[in-house]
């Protein structure tokens, strides 16, 4: 029997009650991400009380900064293995989310829970977010763009603020040591459009990990410009 004992504490830490329905949800995503994960590399995290603390627990902790709300539309940047996106929709049903990858095999993965969870108004999309953002269909057309993707700060603003509408908000998940990231990102995320304007650190509950939201809001258009292709925004940050 799959466990999510983990993940009902936490969320109630958070003061968030879960009804059967999401408990059911996360079971079957749990048991879906250990099945596929023999296949093929989804998460290294295979322990279940360390999939509810690290994946599930840790995903739902944007809706603490009270940006989410009902019916937003909500773009998840190299979302792995779905997170924070699936978790984030479960918790909120009205979310409108697209969640990106750039392996095939993960979004073949992402279809499966989406199907088996009866999720609707979620798309797992194949494709490179420096692609994607130059694209009309999707940029500047996000309330929110939330990553938990591992580049720096830097980097990471123009991977998500080109799919950030003016007035929106890109979540950006980090660790605790986040002082040099957010210095060395600052002129970057005022040339595409940004400005920082909160920084939450939290420790996960049930656990010793302490872990930061970057708050970055879009005051103006980013230039079309940005963000560049061929791997500069990794190479070259801004």
């Amino acid at each position: 029997m799959t466990d999510v004992s983990t993940l009902i504490k936490g969320a109630k830490e958070l003061g968030y009650e879960m009804g059967q329905n999401e408990i059911n949800q996360f079971i079957a995503y749990k048991e879906l991400l250990k099945e596929w994960n023999q296949r093929i590399n989804i998460t290294s995290i295979t322990d279940d009380v360390e999939i509810d603390i690290k994946h599930f627990i840790d995903s739902i902790t944007p809706i603490k900064t009270n940006l989410i709300d009902d019916g937003m539309r909500i773009i998840d940047i190299g979302t792995g293995g779905g997170f924070p996106g699936i978790p984030l929709k479960i918790m909120k049903k009205d979310l409108e989310v697209v969640l990106l990858d750039s392996t095939m095999k993960r979004i073949s993965f992402l279809n499966e829970v989406i199907k088996s969870l009866g999720l609707s108004n979620i798309t797992a999309i194949h494709g490179r977010a420096e692609d994607l953002g130059r694209d009309n269909n999707y940029r500047e057309k996000f309330d929110i763009a939330i990553s938990r993707a591992v580049a720096s700060l830097n980097t990471l603003s123009e991977y998500c603020l080109p799919y950030v509408k003016v007035g929106g908000y890109f979540i950006a998940m980090k660790g605790s040591d986040i002082e040099e990231e957010i210095k060395e990102a600052k002129n970057g995320i005022k040339t595409l459009g940004g400005e920082i304007k909160d920084v939450k650190t939290f420790k996960l509950p049930l656990s010793d990990i302490n872990h930061s939201l970057i708050i970055i809001e879009k005051i103006k258009e980013t230039p079309t410009k940005y963000p560049r292709g061929g791997g500069k925004p990794k190479k070259k940050p801004l």
